[in-house]
């Protein structure tokens, strides 16, 4: 028997359900399980000859479906899955935004750089916090709030302040697309270490992966 019309419209259907589940979800874990702020973001809509546009609707937008939504509400640490459900069905199809410099910051690295050090780290068994991956070759290492300005001193004080490093901090200001959501029409984010009860909440500080980091980065380029 072949597919009627209809069937077809009821599996789009069905697959936008789940979708739209699965982000719900999402949302209510990252506010009520791990106890982080979740904001409405802008999405890329793919247009004609290859362009991606921005679904905010601005012709000159300069980061096309990696940015909070004007309109979109706010959700706070503690919402659960109803408010995450009435969010989602007044914004359909957002991604998923992390306020950064609130519970965290982020220490952004070439994802080769960030899996090596990452194996490094966890061989020495210090404390580690989350840390995500982009389609694009990033590795975001979840840190204690305020390492974005920390950054040079520690970077000034190991040695590695005249070094030409692929290591950048986010702080404040910055937002971190998160798992599902995909990233500027690049593809969805990843877990390349999923938050934990034990980490979410009290990401490590900054100077005890630094160096790690920073040598890792340097071995990259070498």
């Amino acid at each position: 028997m072949g597919f009627t019309i209809g069937g077809i419209r009821e599996m789009r259907s069905s697959s936008r359900r789940r979708a739209r589940s699965t982000e719900i979800s999402a949302v209510a874990e990252y506010t009520g399980l791990w106890g982080w702020d979740v904001v409405p973001g802008a999405r890329a809509v793919r247009a004609g000859s290859g362009r991606t546009d921005c679904s905010c609707g601005a012709a000159d937008c300069s980061s096309p479906g990696a940015h909070p939504l004007a309109f979109g509400e706010e959700l706070a640490a503690g919402a659960g899955w109803e408010k995450a459900a009435v969010a989602w069905a007044e914004t359909p199809g957002a991604a998923i935004l992390l306020p950064v410099g609130r519970s965290f910051d982020l220490l952004d690295v070439p994802e080769a750089a960030g899996r090596n050090a990452l194996a490094r780290l966890e061989r020495m068994g210090l404390p580690l916090g989350p840390v995500a991956v982009t389609p694009t070759g990033r590795a975001l290492f979840f840190v204690a709030p305020g390492a974005a300005g920390q950054l040079p001193d520690l970077l000034y004080r190991m040695g590695w302040d005249d070094a030409s490093l692929d290591l950048h901090p986010l702080g404040p200001g910055d937002h971190l697309t998160a798992p599902p959501s995909d990233l500027g029409g690049h593809g969805p984010m990843r877990w390349l270490r999923p938050p934990s009860l034990d980490t979410a909440d009290r990401p490590p500080q900054a100077r005890l992966m630094v160096g790690t980091l920073a040598y890792a980065c340097n071995r990259s380029v070498v």
